[in-house]
């Protein structure tokens, strides 16, 4: 069974109040051998929980922490305070995912773009790379990326729905860019195209669980073990096997966000 690492899943009590033991079990059992925990949400408890499971399974999971735009509104001083500290742990390797979503703009937009910065700040501080979120927010995320020196730690873009042009620009900038399940849907053409086009030492897939399950499972919630579909697609887009997907990926993975596993 050939390893893959998953760059971006939410597996916090946030979403698995029963635990996330048994999602991990059938993780291992899919092949995966690691993750990136991602901890956000409207306060820290997403951030600790993502931690606390790094610590349990340091050997297969690490945590990145973060506000994502849908919560900036709530980002006030104690909680930027608190981000800082977890941050700085060991067991978190990137900063995010944050950025911009102008599609749904569950909060304002200057505010979003206040918390981008910050948190951009804070990852520079650190030296540790950014997850970006970016929905229908493409030129402002690419302009706040470039004013904001992001390019220093660089990052990945997460579950990509651009296009070539914005990949483009985002390559320049030192972020790699991860490919979720979207990859896998028929109408996403654009996407499919970039995952055929970035370069092979550029590439990372995620499920960005639990959301957007991959075709053939479109429709259930998204587990880290689905990750094999997304990578089967992406191999197929780029005419090369599984085997190599799943190669390239995970070095790509461990030389971004430094993984021992």
């Amino acid at each position: 069974m050939t390893p893959l690492i998953d760059t971006h899943c939410h597996i916090d009590v946030r979403f698995l109040p029963d635990g996330a033991d048994a999602i991990i079990e059938r993780a291992k059992a899919a092949g995966i051998v690691g993750m990136i925990a991602i901890g956000v949400g409207d306060d820290m408890e997403s951030a600790r929980s993502a931690m606390s499971l790094a610590q349990r399974y340091p050997l297969m999971i690490r945590a990145a922490v973060g506000v994502h735009p849908h919560e900036a509104a709530k980002f006030d001083d104690t909680m930027f305070a608190e981000l800082k500290v977890l941050a700085d742990d060991e067991s978190v390797v990137a900063i995010g995912e944050t950025g911009l979503d102008y599609h749904y703009e569950f909060s304002p937009r200057d505010l979003q773009r206040a918390a981008f910065v910050k948190q951009i700040a804070l990852a520079r501080k650190l030296k540790k790379p950014i997850v970006v979120h970016t929905r229908n927010a493409a030129a402002d995320t690419l302009e706040i990326l470039k004013s904001e020196g992001a390019s220093d730690v660089g990052g990945v873009i997460h579950c990509f729905s651009e296009d070539i042009a914005f990949a483009t620009e985002a390559l320049k900038m030192n972020f790699d860019i991860s490919f979720s399940g979207l990859v896998t849907f028929d109408k996403a053409k654009s996407i499919q195209e970039t995952a055929a086009w970035v370069p092979a030492d550029r590439i990372l897939i995620e499920t960005d669980a639990p959301f957007l399950a991959p075709v053939p499972l479109r429709g259930k919630k998204c587990e880290p073990a689905f990750l094999v579909h997304t990578a089967k697609r992406i191999a197929e887009l780029r005419g090369v096997t599984f085997e190599e997907i799943a190669k390239i990926t995970s070095a790509n993975a461990r030389r971004r966000f430094g993984l021992k596993f």
